[in-house]
Parts: C-alpha cells; structure tokens; sequence
C-alpha cells in the first residue's frame, strides 16, 4: 500500500505539471498569436535596397524618387552612368526629397530654380518632370560619361560648391544598380496596415508609362481615350528584358503605399504589401515577360 500511494502521488505530481505545461503553452500559443498580428505594426515604414554593391535604408518617399529617377533615364534610354550622375546630385541637393522650397527660389528633388530657367515651380516639383530637364540638362554637357562625376554635375546644377557631389558617387552607383534592374529583386518596402490605402492601380498605371514612356506597353484592357480606366482593370505590363522589368517592379513596390497595390509579381518572385519586411519571395508562376500589379 505504502508503494501504492507513492506512485499515486507522483501521478498527481505529474498531472500538475502537465496542467502547468499546457497553461505555459496556451500562453505561448496567445503570445504568439498577438505577435504575429502585431507584427505588420513593429518595423513602423520604410524601404531598403541591397545589392552586391551594399545595402541603404530609405523612407518611402526617397524610395519612390529613387525609382521615378531610374524610370525617367529609361525612357530616355540613357546609360545607368546618367542615373548615377542624378542620384548622387539629388542626395547631395534634397536627400532625394521633393522639397517645397530650398535656397532662394530652388525647388524640388535637384532643387532646380525657376529665375535659372529650369521651368516653373510646379513642374519642378514634378519628380518625373524635374528629372526629365535634368537629364536634358546633362545631356548636353560634353563627354559627360568621362567626366568625374562631380564636374558633371556641377556643370548641371551651377552649384555653390560642385565639389560636394563627389562624397555620393558611391551611393549613387548603388541605387543605380538597384532601381535600373541591374540587381534583381534588391528593393522591398514595407508600412503598417493603417497606413495602407485604397487602390488606384488604373492611376498606377498611368504614372508608370508617364515615367517609363509609352514603350511600356499594357497587358489587358487598354486606357480609354481622356486617360480613364476600362472597365477591367488592367493588372500587367509587359516588358522586353529582365532589367526593364525589374526597374518596373522596384518602382511598383516603391510607390505601393500611395497607390494602394497590395501585391507585385515578377519573374518568379513575389512581392506583398502585408509582408513587405520580408521582401520578394519565391513564385513560381511569376511570369519574366509581365509584371503583374494587384
């Protein structure tokens, strides 16, 4: 009996444990639970490139800048060594902002001057127009791809010290490498849930071809005539390489936040706005001839 009632102790030993063991796993269970739906909130928002070349945080606004910069030398089918120019020229002028005001009466990314002949203040505050007169600008200029960068920009910009674009040859070679394609999948962005918002991927669209040009052809129901959306919304662009293509999807996942897109599709890859921390990942079915927008 003595034997008996030890084991019978133990048992009730062992059953509060067990109880004990099963209370820690439903807290950890509820625990994770509340984590994995807080976690969307934890990284706030913002972007990141990452190439071979090194990594760079950006906000969302930079990021969105950085893209339009690389769409803009697409359409005008400049060498990546233009884009490299004009980043490091808009770092050093506006950190890649699009700012309302500047010194005396600069505005914009490349902090561009009305009184200079540069246009007028609201085009300049366009990215996509603003970039468009700098590349203009630097086309111009002799032998541009031989000259230091800095000489180039200066020759551009007027600058008070032209000398200072040299500290952002290097982050400029990165971003161009990232935002023209040449590094695939090296741009993800992300943003919590209660800063998403509605979607407007006709409006998407519309600016993707207004900054790539009219080369970047629809896949689907075309724009009607006025520029208003068909009834079926269009949810692909077809492209001809895999760094045009590449610089398409990095533009999307970059101005995903303003307009709406929830989901970005490229070349067996995969980008979502509700895990936009953990970047692209794998899809099979990604088409390389489309970039698909949802």
């Amino acid at each position: 009996m003595a034997a008996w009632s030890r084991v019978k102790g133990h048992g009730r030993r062992w059953r509060w444990a067990a109880a004990g063991s099963v209370a820690v796993l439903l807290l950890g269970v509820g625990g994770y639970v509340a984590f994995d739906r807080a976690r969307p909130y934890l990284h706030g928002s913002g972007c990141e490139i990452r190439s071979s070349l090194g990594k760079m945080p950006l906000d969302l606004e930079q990021a969105a800048n950085a893209s339009t910069i690389a769409a803009v030398a697409f359409r005008k089918q400049l060498p990546e060594r233009a884009a490299v120019i004009a980043y490091a020229t808009a770092m050093q002028e506006s950190h890649i902002r699009n700012l309302p005001g500047g010194d005396r009466d600069s505005v914009g990314m490349f902090q561009q001057r009305p009184s200079q002949g540069w246009g007028t203040p609201e085009k300049l505050r366009d990215p996509v127009q603003a970039t468009s007169k700098f590349y203009d600008a630097l086309v111009k200029v002799k032998d541009y791809l031989d000259r230091d960068l800095h000489d180039a920009a200066q020759i551009v910009q007027r600058s008070a010290d032209g000398n200072a674009y040299a500290q952002h040859e290097d982050d400029g070679e990165l971003l161009a490498r990232v935002f023209t394609g040449r590094d695939p999948a090296a741009a993800r962005c992300w943003y919590p849930p209660d800063e998403r918002t509605a979607p407007r991927r006709a409006e998407a669209v519309r600016e993707l071809r207004r900054a790539f040009g009219g080369r970047l052809q629809l896949d689907g129901p075309q724009l009607l005539a006025g520029g208003t959306a068909s009834p079926a919304p269009t949810d692909a662009l077809r492209v001809t390489t895999r760094r045009s293509g590449w610089a398409v999807a990095s533009w999307a996942v970059a101005h995903a936040q303003p307009y709406g897109l929830a989901e970005v599709r490229y070349a067996g890859k995969h980008w979502k706005a509700d895990a936009g921390h953990d970047g692209w990942t794998p899809d099979t079915k990604a088409p390389t001839d489309r970039v698909i927008l949802r």
